[in-house]
């Protein structure tokens, strides 16, 4: 691995992707995480708050997005979630964007641009490769449902809205299996990484 390789993570809800992050920054991996720039966006003076008080009003509070407000607003209409993804997307690519940046400064070798919605954005444009988390549909239930304040329907809502796992699978340049255990799984990207 020579110059610096830019991989796009992704997998749905309770796929172990979160895990897969974390093998891959003990790896050597800088990860960039697109929810946790979400959260940074929409926090109290974050660069969205104004934008979202505009599109959505009274989904701000004291500076910052009340995100159970917004939530209210766009999880049951399809035109308004796509309305906030046009909002939000440009920002959390240009944070992205700025991250890779200062990495490259830095010398970083290998980032990680975790997107739950790599290809649904089409962001896998932006990776050298792409990986995918995944494991059987049994067990990501299983781990789902364990999640506080999960219920059966919004399991199923959550993942209606995702793209299928198929689909996920046949896009992605590597597939990661969470479900054969933690031991597995960091095994296949260590030698994965050396082949880079």
């Amino acid at each position: 691995m020579k110059r610096m390789t830019v991989i796009g993570l992704t997998g749905g809800i309770g796929m172990g992707k979160s895990t897969v992050a974390a093998q891959l920054a003990a790896l050597g991996a800088k990860i960039c995480n697109a929810d946790a720039i979400v959260h940074m966006l929409l926090g109290k003076g974050g660069a969205a708050a104004a934008e979202v008080e505009r599109a959505f009003p009274g989904a701000v509070n004291d500076g910052g997005v009340d995100r159970k407000a917004l939530g209210d607003i766009v999880f049951h209409d399809a035109k308004q979630l796509a309305k906030l993804e046009r909002l939000l997307h440009p920002l959390v690519v240009a944070e992205e964007n700025r991250f890779i940046g200062n990495e490259r400064r830095k010398g970083a070798k290998l980032i990680v641009l975790d997107i739950p919605l790599l290809f649904e954005t089409a962001a896998e444009r932006r990776c050298d490769v792409t990986i995918v988390a995944s494991a059987p549909a049994f067990l990501q239930r299983q781990r789902v449902m364990k999640r506080p304040g999960m219920t059966a329907e919004k399991f199923l809502r959550i993942v209606s809205a995702q793209m299928p796992e198929r689909e996920k699978r046949k896009r992605a340049d590597n597939v990661v299996l969470t479900g054969l255990g933690k031991g597995a799984s960091f095994r296949t990207l260590a030698s994965w990484l050396k082949g880079l």
